[in-house]
């Protein structure tokens, strides 16, 4: 996925009724994310804003990815990023990303212009990233409207992987489930592979690689997958869709293969409730 212009996205402060230095925005928990993985790296930015009182009172920038990982900030925090060494900085990305999440705390102006043209900015110092797209999905995420109070009582990244990996097909599973507002608002279901040729799941399925749709009445595993994400969404508890003994279930029409996802979901959700 690739942003094609700065400027123009600068705009879409008028659909959530920003004024510069201004927070029009009514009390709540906003959420943002990008539509697709980005084609580099393989991350899908998420923005997480909160506005009590007429001001943002806290705010995360975080980052979900198709290669079968925990979040952003917690891969990075240890140090499996790599950012660090490309960073003119010497910072990895959430020590960079936390100094663009204290500038807006300060400077409380969700309508920022002061970029460069590839994206960064000179205005904001420990931050080298590109910082248009903060900027960008914090608008997003003030124009959707806050996230309605879900079940969860902790907000965060969850993130839940097999112990092993499967001995006759190679592959260890995983979710990562983003909870705002005790709501859950994104699901990836994904697997890694002990053979290093291998991608992840998604991107082997996404890629063709995978072969199952060519047995699979109901499409190749990346489009089954979706359809569990999509239930899980819809559910918000994991735990009230049925399993059947051989793993698979008859709750999601989407999907025929084992559905793993829902009992990883309810596990790392534990660590939400």
């Amino acid at each position: 996925m690739k942003r094609k212009t700065v400027l123009p996205l600068i705009l879409v402060a008028a659909m959530a009724g920003i004024a510069s230095g201004q927070v029009k925005a009514g009390n709540g928990i906003y959420f943002g994310e990008d539509n697709g993985f980005a084609t580099q790296g393989g991350w899908k930015e998420q923005v997480v804003v909160t506005v009590a009182g007429g001001r943002i009172t806290k705010v995360i920038w975080n980052g979900v990815s198709n290669l079968g990982l925990a979040d952003r900030k917690t891969v990075a925090a240890a140090g499996g990023y790599g950012m660090k060494k490309a960073s003119k900085l010497g910072l990895e990305w959430d020590r960079e990303a936390a100094s663009v999440e204290a500038y807006l705390l300060k400077s409380q102006n969700p309508a920022f212009d002061k970029f460069n043209q590839d994206g960064t900015t000179d205005a904001i110092s420990g931050a080298s990233l590109h910082v248009w797209i903060f900027y960008d999905l914090l608008k997003k995420a003030l124009a959707a409207g806050p996230v309605a109070k879900g079940i969860y009582k902790k907000d965060g990244w969850y993130f839940k992987e097999q112990a092993d990996f499967d001995k006759d097909t190679g592959w260890k599973e995983s979710v990562l489930i983003t909870v705002v507002h005790g709501t859950i608002v994104d699901v990836i279901w994904n697997g890694i592979n002990k053979s290093p040729a291998l991608k992840s799941k998604l991107i082997e399925a996404q890629s063709g690689r995978y072969n199952m749709g060519k047995t699979a009445k109901k499409g190749e595993w990346n489009v089954q997958a979706a359809a569990v994400q999509a239930a899980i969404l819809k559910a918000q508890d994991p735990a009230k869709i049925p399993v059947k003994p051989d793993g698979s279930t008859d709750a999601v029409s989407g999907a025929s293969i084992h559905v793993n996802a829902i009992s990883l979901a309810a596990e790392a959700l534990k660590a939400a409730q």
